[in-house]
């Protein structure tokens, strides 16, 4: 059991049963909820529940997806923890992806002005990336998580075996995220990373606990995203403007996806903006490519995403504020690029179909 402690919460990673039980036998409160989708339901939650053993809970079941992250299914959710009559001394967890942890943590802190919540992330993506930082909220109007708050559970707890109920799909979007923090904060990781040539020969454990390290340092020199904390953006800006966009089609992309694009655009801009060095350009787009294969981008929705980077919660005034890198292992926050720039990065992705 690896425990990753911060100011105010403990992350656990192992077994749930060995950690999970023993937390909740130290905490007092009047109801237990699990919020849970129709796959976490499923391939989830008899892990949650043999952890739980005996202790009596209330399930709030939502639809899956991206796409019900939204003021609709927080209001599913507050209607079910108000007809169970949930007091602010009940407790929530949150069993599932960023999106249940996200939107589960919202409606937590929300609900009668604030009910605690842990954290049970079982996608690679959420344990990796949502479970370190407080932030909780849901997408408006095709903006990623732009309705929202920070408020810290009461701890997460993450274990490697829901990871074998994903797809691989899922496990690919994840990984952008270990990749993300590698080349913002350790060079050495991201050399690390190379070595590895199939997603399937992976031993997750022992890439999860350096990629949340890398995430702890930066969010306890940062809690609030005002300065360092933006490190964390790099491929987010073009990523979640793609994802936005693409949420809205019959071909959704998953965050990782998206936000692996966002890398190559962004490595891309990190070259011409600050120097990045060219050969490190063409490894991080190379590597993007071999993991993610190639999703072209048309040209004609360009304008739909400066649209959507337009009202990115990072931007200052009407300027496109992007967090880049150089040297890899080294974020430079707070560039912004002009449109035609942010367009040529687009076309030097849809280059990439060669490689």
């Amino acid at each position: 059991m690896e425990a990753i402690r911060l100011k105010d919460y403990t992350i656990y990673v192992g077994p749930l049963q060995q950690s999970l039980r023993g937390f909740l036998e130290g905490l007092s409160y009047s109801a237990l909820f699990v919020i849970a989708d129709d796959n976490t339901e499923e391939h989830c939650l008899p892990f949650l529940e043999e952890a739980l053993g005996h202790s009596r809970h209330h399930l709030i079941r939502i639809p899956p997806g991206e796409e019900h992250k939204n003021l609709g299914t927080c209001q599913q959710i507050w209607a079910q923890l108000m007809e169970q009559r949930a007091g602010r001394d009940a407790l929530v967890l949150n069993l599932g992806g960023g999106v249940i942890g996200d939107m589960g943590g919202f409606c937590a802190a929300t609900f009668k002005r604030g009910v605690r919540f842990i954290q049970i992330p079982t996608t690679l993506l959420s344990q990796v990336d949502a479970s370190i930082g407080g932030k909780l909220g849901i997408d408006f109007r095709q903006v990623k998580n732009s309705i929202g708050l920070f408020q810290d559970p009461l701890g997460v707890f993450i274990d490697p075996a829901f990871l074998e109920t994903l797809p691989r799909r899922e496990l690919r979007s994840g990984y952008a995220e270990i990749i993300k923090h590698s080349l913002i904060a350790d060079a050495g990781q991201w050399e690390v990373l190379q070595q590895l040539q199939r997603l399937d020969q992976a031993g997750w454990e022992a890439l999860i606990i350096p990629s949340l390290r890398i995430k702890k340092k930066v969010v306890e020199a940062d809690p609030f995203e005002k300065g360092l904390r933006k490190a964390l953006n790099f491929g987010h800006t073009i990523g979640h403007a793609i994802e936005g966009f693409a949420l809205e089609t019959e071909r959704p992309l998953l965050h990782g996806e998206a936000v692996a694009i966002g890398m190559a655009c962004e490595a891309f801009l990190s070259a011409r903006e600050v120097g990045l060095p060219e050969n490190d350009m063409e490894r991080i787009a190379g590597y993007v490519v071999q993991h993610y294969g190639h999703e072209a981008l048309d040209p004609g929705n360009y304008e739909a995403y400066l649209n959507l980077m337009g009202n990115d919660k990072k931007n200052e005034g009407q300027r496109i504020n992007f967090s880049l890198i150089n040297p890899v292992g080294q974020a430079v926050i707070n560039q912004y690029c002009p449109p035609e720039l942010i367009i040529e990065s687009l076309e030097f992705y849809n280059s990439l179909t060669g490689l």
